[in-house]
């Protein structure tokens, strides 16, 4: 692993768990207590992910250290795996199990087709 790729990681991680400390932050205003800020982080993120794998790598677009810096770098901290993971654990806690349910089928199920999107997207916007 190079010195210059892992660099581009961490500054391209830092980047997004800021923002997604931002964007959770200011969405717990409209929905205090709800699993929903995670939630929406989470499928713009696979979104996101989808949209840059399919026009910066898939296409030849981006070179080995921008695609890790964008993919693993970036979407990796900015994507909330482990927040969604936690949110369960909470919701299992306290015997919310629709909660928990609902939570989980629809972050998979979301995510599955935003990521979907994106490919396509990502195809599209590259298309010649």
């Amino acid at each position: 692993m190079s010195v210059p790729i892992l660099l581009a990681v961490a500054a391209a991680g830092a980047v997004g768990a800021v923002l997604r400390h931002l964007l959770v932050a200011c969405l717990q205003g409209v929905w205090p207590g709800q699993p929903w800020p995670i939630a929406l982080v989470n499928v713009v993120g696979c979104f996101g992910f989808g949209v840059c794998w399919a026009f910066g790598v898939s296409g030849g677009r981006w070179s080995p250290l921008v695609a890790t810096a964008v993919l693993a770098g970036f979407f990796g901290a900015f994507t909330t795996f482990s927040s969604f993971a936690f949110d369960g654990h909470r919701a299992l806690l306290e015997q919310r199990y629709l909660l928990l349910l609902g939570n989980a089928v629809l972050q998979n199920l979301l995510g599955l087709a935003a990521m979907a999107a994106g490919v396509v997207s990502g195809h599209w916007l590259g298309r010649d």
